[in-house]
């Protein structure tokens, strides 16, 4: 399980702090597939990178936490900030955002497969053992093992972004972090690569997180889902309930905003934009947008509260709905 308790994150410029993550408080539960959804610069893939304890300069957690607990081989295990990157590839592993460019690309795959495996786990067998593991797991991923040979340069984009996943998911870690992982890839292949993930997740029983822009992966595969806006969640519950029925203006708007087969009527966006992270105005942060604005939105910042059972929302006007 990953607790995320209150956790606020900045970018350190010469200009001042930028607040990319603002008081987020959720939790992501054991064997599910939870995805992080919202426009480009709202901060999700920040939040991935502090889930995963990828906190260095510029970026730093100014108040809260994140924590990482279960179960494996029958041990417990419960990691904080500051301590999650021991159990990077075992308990938690991360496919990065532009995953594709992140193999080295003057080093044979087989030795980046080597080198992301702990010594405790390659102790009693032999290097040849150990690829022998790894070119079988790559065949179940419908890799050939000569791409162990090959340099990343040599492989298709399908190819690297399938070999950048077999790396995070060889050691069968509880949690997998996928930032847009679909992106840069043909139809055909994002498909490919979506129902990978899932079969994945489902025969090691693991959790996925997955953050991208793109509402049809969320709805494709995701179970719960939270909608980011500006730095802060604005939304979260099950990801049929917030397709069938979103609750949250800013959601609302967002799914509206979404093509449909077989539905003609003009598709228009959010107006404006969204605030500077660097100095944003008091009170809701979506308030200028929001068609549904009052003072005290302007004036007040919203609590991120359970609205219906198992969802959760930050609007004033939603208050009426708990009180």
């Amino acid at each position: 399980m990953l607790k995320i308790d209150h956790l606020s994150a900045s970018y350190k410029t010469i200009d001042g702090d930028i607040h990319v993550v603002k008081d987020v408080d959720f939790e992501i539960r054991d064997n599910e597939i939870f995805g992080i959804a919202g426009e480009s610069g709202c901060g999700k893939s920040t939040l991935l990178k502090t889930l995963y304890d990828i906190v260095e300069f510029p970026l730093q957690i100014d108040q809260g936490k994140v924590i990482l607990s279960g179960t494996k081989n029958g041990k417990e295990f419960s990691f904080e900030s500051g301590q999650i990157r021991k159990s990077w590839w075992n308990q938690i592993s991360y496919v990065p955002q532009a995953a594709q460019s992140v193999l080295n690309p003057i080093v044979r795959l087989k030795e980046q497969f080597l080198d992301s495996i702990p010594a405790e786990d390659k102790k009693n067998e032999t290097e040849k053992e150990t690829l022998a593991r790894v070119a079988s797991y790559l065949e179940e991923l419908g890799l050939s093992p000569d791409v162990l040979e090959a340099f990343p340069f040599q492989l298709s984009g399908g190819m690297r972004q399938r070999a950048i996943i077999a790396l995070a998911t060889f050691m069968s870690p509880n949690v997998v972090l996928a930032d847009e992982p679909t992106t840069a890839l043909d139809v055909v292949v994002q498909r490919g690569i979506l129902m990978m993930l899932t079969r994945l997740q489902q025969q090691f029983k693991n959790t996925l997180v997955i953050v991208s822009h793109d509402m049809g992966v969320h709805y494709q595969i995701t179970n719960r889902m939270g909608i980011m806006y500006s730095g802060s969640f604005v939304e979260l519950g099950p990801t049929t309930d917030i397709f069938d029925d979103p609750i949250h203006p800013y959601t609302k708007m967002l799914i509206g905003a979404l093509p449909r087969v077989g539905d003609k009527s003009q598709k228009v966006g959010i107006p404006g934009r969204p605030p500077a992270l660097k100095n944003p105005p008091p009170g809701c942060r979506f308030a200028a947008r929001c068609p549904m604005a009052t003072d005290k939105c302007r004036q007040d910042v919203p609590v991120f509260r359970e609205i219906k059972p198992g969802r959760y929302a930050a609007c004033h006007y939603l208050e009426s709905e708990v009180n």
